[in-house]
């Protein structure tokens, strides 16, 4: 029997993209797209999309009892800045849709399991440059908190019942296809979008605020690279580092002012200075490199490159 796999959360940066080259693999019919809102128009007309709230248990259960799921990709989540604001919802769609679908491995109704942490699990004590896998981890964030405590559960249910969850940590995810969705390095997203369309971007960090990043492409070639490779070469159970490059909104600037001549880039600082301020500038993803190969593609040239040609080409079409 093939695997049917479910993506909770479609609709968003990572889904988006996730979406289309699990399709490719697994074929279109195979690949049950959902979420809360509908989805991309490519998305939907490449292959099924079921309307879910995540955190209607009931729901999710009878989707995954029709399609015979073998496989979800849980990335329903409310991200760093949004939960800053909300944190009642950040907490309980955070960790409620992680244990409900927990819950259904433990019960035997899917195989596997992927879950996406960040390395907004680190906090201010933590050490900066190349942090490493294990480490000082006390995250001062609503959505740090909770993905903390998500990589404590996989753990729990992957050793008590054998549950096969697997585990990244994203760093900032930078694509063209989707809008960023409302976390901390969003700025290394629209900037691009103001850069095409206004020559001009008000950056909240400050100029030389270092985080790490990784190009779309990358990630999601990471995702599935971990979730193909043989459950025995998997020995983090929590979540893994992952490294793609670091930079800081200078030079991100000085790297698009390369295409777009007339760019400038303004700093105004809100209070998400204070959560980059708190997280590493540089990620150790050694574990991921020799458990299962990993390595990133993207630099910041080949990135920039990348973003500008694609989305200058989407702003061209939108017009006609």
């Amino acid at each position: 029997m093939s695997d049917k796999l479910l993506v909770i959360g479609s609709s968003g940066q990572i889904g988006t993209e996730l979406v289309l080259e699990l399709r490719k693999i697994y074929g279109e019919k195979n690949v049950i797209a959902s979420d809360i809102r509908s989805t991309s128009k490519k998305t939907l007309q490449n292959g099924p999309f079921e309307l879910l709230d995540v955190m209607n248990e009931k729901k999710l259960f009878q989707i995954v009892k029709k399609h015979k799921i073998t496989q979800v990709y849980l990335l329903a989540a409310l991200l760093s800045a949004r939960a800053e604001k909300n944190i009642e919802l950040g907490w309980s769609l955070n960790m409620r849709s992680h244990s409900h679908v927990l819950d259904l491995a433990k019960e035997g109704f899917i195989k596997k399991i992927f879950w996406p942490s960040s390395i907004a699990v680190f906090g201010p004590n933590t050490p900066k440059k190349n942090t490493p896998q294990f480490t000082i981890m006390e995250p001062n964030t609503v959505y740090g908190i909770s993905k903390l405590a998500g990589e404590r559960w996989n753990e729990y249910y992957f050793n008590k019942f054998n549950v096969d969850v697997r585990s990244l940590r994203y760093p900032g995810l930078i694509g063209w296809r989707a809008k960023a969705g409302g976390g901390t390095t969003d700025y290394a997203v629209n900037i691009f979008h103001d850069a095409i369309q206004k020559q001009k971007y008000t950056c909240y960090l400050s100029k030389n605020t270092t985080l790490p990043m990784m190009y779309m492409p990358d990630a999601i070639e990471a995702t599935i690279k971990l979730m193909e490779s043989k459950s025995e070469s998997i020995t983090i159970r929590s979540s893994y580092n992952l490294s793609g490059v670091s930079f800081n909104p200078e030079e991100i600037a000085n790297e698009i002012s390369k295409h777009v001549p007339d760019f400038e880039i303004i700093y105004k600082q809100d209070y998400r200075q204070k959560i980059a301020d708190s997280w590493p500038q540089s990620i150790n993803d050694s574990y991921a490199k020799n458990d299962w190969n990993w390595q990133s593609k993207y630099d910041l040239k080949k990135m920039c490159t990348d973003m500008i040609k694609n989305l200058s080409t989407q702003y061209l079409n939108l017009v006609k």
